[in-house]
């Protein structure tokens, strides 16, 4: 054959390939306003530095080469924002992107490429579940290669971005990864409500099974619901922005914008002078954050307590903190399980972790014991202890009981108490309740007596005389208290690498 026409052979192929599968499923992503594949990768990676991998890939079974150009995948390496990264999307129109053996080597590859490298992985999710009948049967099942890709040890950053109907393989990955968005309208589950009605005679609607609301706001595997393809991307594109490429270095530190620092004169108002009044913890981290950069991580689930990166003069931090706005800021099991999930995500790659308390405690009760929260509240405290990323807490209003200690008490490299601290073993008013059996109805006086005798020595000053706290503050003074303590913090011999000894805690919960 003639060099000419082997270079038109290649052309050829080539252009069959990125036309990718069925006319009609591409049709319907128009219609829909949904990016398809490649729209999506040209979206999410900087103009001209994709590199594709498995363009010219084909389905192991040939009678099925027509209908899925690259087998349903496609996959390779490139900029965002300068920065390095690969992925793997998935391509619905070439067969639904059911799992196979062809695009199980594809996803093999670039996950070894990523890891290998220290280059983010993200992952495009959709798949209509296994191929059938490609991996039937004993051999069938192992064609796939999905063995290889359901550990994630943390060495490398992963995020998903689940946006279309999920099941199996789609989910698996989207579940093993570090960051989830979900495009609302997208499903994520183990199986369809096809085969949730055959196996087990139930057939629930597709949202009710595993649309956003579910994941993201009952399950807490979605990290962030968005309503189109961009705003996923774009919280991917976000998201990477707070982390290293790799878990060998330290994140990125930008050049703060000169209204980086916002007036902290605002934090004498956001918080409000009594005790029993709720406010919104959030509102406190972004007046203490760089301007515009607190990202909120499953900002949807256990609302009790915030959890979210921002920066500090430019550098990544993770902020943790109980929100007085739901549930009075009360912990409970749910909230136990999104802070073990973020303190690991955290120490795993490097980022300082930050905890802002005001928490009477956790939610003690039949319902929380059903859901086993003593052993949940001491994986809490056992993952902070573990952690070897810089500690910081910070005391805002209440601090009681066991929760005290799973905000930082004790294992914290620094901590600080504001003005307005109230550190004790438990809430004064159940204190009264319980150890004098006096209720402020019954009779007002005695209990203001009481109340007063009981919050005598726990102010942050008691805290502070003790050496428990290193500080008091005043409330506009915590943003420079924090930038300075990182400071100190950053500079120990590992250069801002934490010992990443929970890299291997399970990814979810």
């Amino acid at each position: 054959m003639a060099m000419e026409e082997q270079l038109r052979e290649l052309a050829a192929r080539r252009e069959k390939a990125l036309a990718m599968g069925s006319p009609r499923r591409l049709q319907e992503f128009c219609d829909a306003g949904v990016l398809n594949v490649r729209q999506r990768i040209a979206y999410l990676f900087d103009e001209g530095s994709f590199t594709e991998q498995g363009l010219l890939a084909l389905p192991a079974r040939v009678e099925d080469r027509d209908r899925a150009p690259g087998d349903g995948s496609v996959d390779g390496s490139g900029t965002i924002n300068g920065r390095l990264a690969v992925v793997n999307a998935a391509d619905f129109t070439s067969m639904g992107a059911s799992s196979a053996e062809i695009a199980g080597q594809k996803m093999v590859h670039s996950r070894k490429t990523a890891i290998e490298n220290g280059i983010p992985l993200i992952m495009l999710c959709e798949c209509s579940g296994g191929r059938i009948p490609d991996i039937m049967g004993a051999a069938g099942i192992h064609k796939t290669g999905e063995y290889f890709d359901l550990s994630h040890d943390r060495k490398i950053p992963r995020a998903a971005a689940v946006l279309g109907q999920s099941y199996g393989g789609g989910t698996w990955r989207a579940a093993t990864s570090d960051f989830v968005v979900m495009r609302k309208g997208a499903v994520m589950a183990v199986s369809s409500a096809n085969v949730t009605s055959v196996a087990i005679s139930e057939d629930p609607d597709p949202e009710e099974l595993g649309g956003w609301r579910m994941q993201a706001g009952v399950t807490g595997q979605v990290d962030l619901a968005v309503d189109s393809d961009e705003e996923a991307l774009d919280a991917i594109k976000a998201f990477l922005s707070y982390m290293p490429s790799h878990s060998g270095e330290a994140p990125p530190e930008l050049e703060p914008a000169a209204d980086a620092a916002q007036d902290q004169d605002a934090l004498l108002s956001v918080v409000p002078e009594s005790r029993s009044k709720v406010y919104d913890m959030r509102d406190v981290v972004r007046v203490i954050m760089d301007k515009g950069s607190y990202f909120p991580i499953k900002d949807r689930f256990a609302r009790n307590i915030s959890t979210g990166l921002a920066r500090l003069n430019g550098r990544s931090v993770g902020v943790m903190a109980p929100n007085p706005k739901f549930k009075g800021g009360a912990l409970d099991s749910d909230a136990c399980d999104k802070a073990i999930s973020f303190i690991a995500l955290c120490d795993s790659f490097n980022i300082p972790l930050v905890t802002l308390a005001d928490t009477p405690g956790f939610l003690v009760g039949v319902a929380g014991e059903k859901l086993r929260l003593p052993g949940k509240i001491m994986n809490y405290t056992q993952a902070l202890q573990l952690a070897t990323v810089p500690k910081l807490s910070v005391i805002v209003r209440k601090s009681y009981g066991q929760a005290h200690l799973n905000m930082g008490a004790g294992v914290c490299d620094h901590m600080a108490a504001w003005v307005t601290a109230d550190i004790s073993f438990m809430d004064p008013n159940a204190a009264v309740n319980v150890v004098y059996r006096v209720r402020e109805e019954d009779e007002p006086e005695r209990y203001r007596e009481l109340m007063a005798k009981v919050m005598q020595d726990s102010s942050g000053y008691d805290l502070a005389a003790c050496y428990r706290a290193q500080t008091v503050l005043d409330p506009r003074e915590t943003r420079d208290w924090l930038a300075r303590m990182l400071e100190v913090h950053r500079r120990r011999p590992t250069g801002g690498i934490a010992k990443h000894r929970l890299a291997t805690w399970p990814t979810t919960f």
